[in-house]
């Protein structure tokens, strides 16, 4: 079964009715829940849509999470050091890796997934895996 990385960002726009990216995640998401695809996620990235997102808008997106509509991978403290170093190594006067995407970072390490859905194509782009792979931005 193929799994793809899923981003605060259309995390965000599938549950903000005004996102101006919602009609497009929206087909995006239709689309892979009919191939099948599972959209895994990490919970900085449902704690920064959590944040971005009112009520009740929140709450709809908190329960879908809770009833699997995404896959949250958790992480131990002892990950934290390898996204500092990653966090570090991809911010400069520019850009900045934000402690969401040090996640994901990890996530795609971890697991080799590195399809990814965001909204964040340009920082996703500049990223590179350890393995010199690029994201694959869906």
């Amino acid at each position: 079964m193929r799994s793809i990385l899923f981003d605060a960002g259309p995390l965000i726009a599938a549950f903000s009715p005004t996102d101006a990216h919602r009609s497009e995640v929206e087909a995006k998401l239709a689309r892979l829940a009919q191939e099948g695809t599972r959209l895994v996620t990490t919970w900085p990235c449902i704690a920064e849509a959590s944040y971005m997102l009112a009520p009740p808008r929140r709450f709809e997106m908190l329960k879908w999470v809770g009833l699997g509509g995404v896959i949250v991978y958790p992480f131990d403290p002892a990950h934290l050091e390898d996204m500092v170093r990653w966090m570090a190594r991809y911010t400069d006067a520019q850009a900045e890796m934000d402690f969401a995407d040090a996640s994901l970072y990890w996530l795609a390490v971890e697991t080799g997934i590195h399809e990814i859905m965001t909204l964040d194509c340009k920082d996703f782009a500049r990223y590179r895996l350890p393995d010199g792979r690029e994201f694959q931005i869906v």
